[in-house]
């Protein structure tokens, strides 16, 4: 006899979505399924409609009675704005908008800033940030390095076989970058800073170098692939290029390379933080959603379980 499994619904739970991308839609389409209530701020543009799920300007949402708030993957800028696809409206997150929140509502954004944190913590709410998460994360690097292939072509004129490709940082979306490029054939050679990341690269049998040697390591570099969201491709790194050399920087904006530089030098340098927005959205946005749902689940039962 099979065992009946019990989905965990979220019925009468508010929740609002601001600003974002085509990854947001699958968040939309997966919350709306689970029976949430939703306010979408920054979608008027947006043909499709949801059923459960209404669109309005952010100085029409009672935050008062919201329950949870999705930011776009990037959060905000440093100002407090967020990109908004679907409409021509600024939309500025505050405050003034975070303090009106009840004390239980939490914040869910891919990643965070100065700004964010800041808010959050003056406010004394809680941020979730999803790309903290190692789950999320390894998912989400899948589309970032399909696109970040698809720029490589795009942008060379030779083959990734038997180029020479060096990646800057073995996190979760440089490792998924180095096996990626080695498996098609790229002579590659990883950045990093910690033995057990040098040893795991010489394991891979990739040439391993410390970050320190990366002005010497690019000597003859065709790709560069950047993953370290600080300025990591100076204009002294860069002036030991080839000018041939394609700069991919898939570090969170304004990225770790000196793109001034770059120019000047003639180099190609590209600034590609949220390419599985463009490249896979409805892929990138059903890990988003599959990852929300189950937080936002483990939320409410922590909750419910306080109220006893």
């Amino acid at each position: 006899m099979k065992k009946k499994v019990t989905v965990l619904m979220l019925t009468g739970l508010q929740i609002a979505v601001i600003g974002g991308d085509a990854r947001q839609l699958e968040v939309v389409r997966k919350l709306t399924e689970l029976d949430a209530r939703l306010w979408l701020v920054g979608f008027e543009q947006l043909e499709h409609s949801f059923t459960g799920a209404v669109k309005e300007k952010l100085e029409d949402v009672d935050f008062s009675e919201i329950d949870v708030v999705i930011l776009p993957v990037a959060g905000t800028n440093l100002e407090g704005k967020v990109d908004t696809i679907f409409s021509n409206e600024e939309v500025t997150i505050t405050e003034e908008i975070v303090s009106r929140t009840s004390s239980h509502c939490t914040f869910y954004s891919g990643i965070s800033n100065a700004y964010l944190t800041e808010i959050m913590k003056n406010t004394n709410r809680r941020l979730v940030q999803l790309f903290d998460r190692d789950d999320v994360a390894i998912y989400n690097s899948i589309p970032t390095v399909e696109g970040t292939i698809m720029m490589a072509i795009q942008h060379t004129d030779f083959t990734l076989h038997g180029s020479n490709v060096a990646i800057l940082g073995l996190g979760r979306v440089g490792m998924t970058a180095a096996r990626s490029f080695q498996a098609l054939g790229a002579k590659v050679r990883v950045a990093a800073r910690k033995t057990e990341d040098i040893a795991r690269i010489t394991e891979m049998a990739m040439t391993p170098f410390h970050i320190n040697d990366l002005t010497k390591m690019v000597r003859d570099v065709d790709i560069c692939i950047n993953t370290i969201p600080h300025p990591i491709i100076t204009a002294s790194v860069l002036a030991n290029m080839p000018v041939h050399t394609l700069v991919i920087d898939l570090a969170s904006k304004p990225g770790g390379t000196d793109f001034r530089f770059a120019e000047k030098r003639g180099i190609k340098a590209l600034l590609a933080p949220s390419l599985p927005g463009i490249v896979a959205p409805k892929t990138a946005g059903k890990i988003l959603g599959s990852a929300l749902s189950e937080l936002i689940k483990e939320d409410m039962k922590k909750r419910k379980g306080k109220t006893k």
